[in-house]
């Protein structure tokens, strides 16, 4: 787990996702309000999650539903302008989330310096979003193609919204990834953003590959933090952050604070 210290100043971090609104291209942007009114959304709670104690902003174009698994280049570039735009105001480790396209979101974390990436990256998938075929050999090799060696990748191995095609269980899925693909992280997700990850799955997935992090990737709540840290290695965590904890509200400073004040007791920071 070295490399989460060394990254991430801390044991067991808090990654917290920057939700973008929808963008240009989506059914919901708002053509009215354009593109400026993005970038002053994300910058609100931006500086709401750092100065509620998070250890690290991850930005997603949560609200371009429904989803795509090979986005437009409207997206990669309206992604990057808006984190270019906000650059200065970070000051922790940032990472990317373009839904659900693994070399889109190397490409935006390359063109904005971001230093890590969530995706699903292997794995064929039935989903909600059609049929999902991953081969993390082309992607990988496309990630040091473009210059992007150093950018940490975070492993979805149960994404939302999809089960696994073949006939495999979690934990053969978990250790065969970590053998082929050499992921610097896994997550382990609920059904939908908000969901909490099944607690079984994630030790399981955690026993298995003892010398690989492992985050929970969606659910995690004040109230089931300290069970949740107890297993994973870290955290991926937005909804929590919202006000009245609900997914489309802005970022409630206080509800980080009191997450991130947990968060410290249980690493004994």
């Amino acid at each position: 787990m070295t490399w989460l210290r060394a990254h991430f100043h801390t044991h067991k971090p808090i990654i917290a996702m920057c939700h973008l609104r929808a963008l240009p291209g989506d059914p919901a942007y708002d053509q009215q309000r354009g593109l400026d009114c993005i970038v002053d959304a994300a910058r609100k709670d931006l500086l709401a999650l750092q100065a509620g104690g998070v250890d690290a902003i991850m930005f997603s174009n949560e609200a371009s539903l429904p989803y795509l698994t090979q986005v437009p280049p409207i997206t990669i570039a309206c992604m990057a302008r808006v984190i270019a735009e906000l650059k200065p105001l970070i000051d922790r480790p940032f990472g990317v989330n373009v839904l659900w396209d693994p070399k889109a979101s190397i490409d935006v974390a390359v063109a904005t310096g971001a230093s890590f990436v969530r995706e699903v990256f292997s794995g064929v998938y039935a989903s909600d979003f059609g049929l999902w075929n991953l081969n993390c050999g082309e992607i990988v090799r496309h990630q040091h193609a473009v210059g992007g060696a150093h950018i940490k990748l975070l492993y979805n191995i149960v994404p939302e919204s999809a089960v696994y095609l073949a006939a495999r269980n979690v934990v053969d899925i978990a250790v065969s990834t970590v053998f082929v693909a050499q992921p610097d992280a896994l997550c382990v997700s609920g059904l939908t953003a908000g969901a909490e990850a099944d607690s079984e799955t994630l030790r399981l997935v955690k026993d298995v590959v003892p010398g690989t992090p492992v985050f929970a990737n969606t659910g995690v709540r004040s109230d089931n933090l300290a069970a949740t840290l107890a297993i994973a290695d870290g955290t991926v965590t937005g909804t929590a952050f919202k006000r009245d904890g609900h997914i489309w509200n802005e970022v409630d400073v206080q509800r980080a604070r009191e997450f991130m004040r947990i968060a410290r007791a249980c690493r004994g920071d």
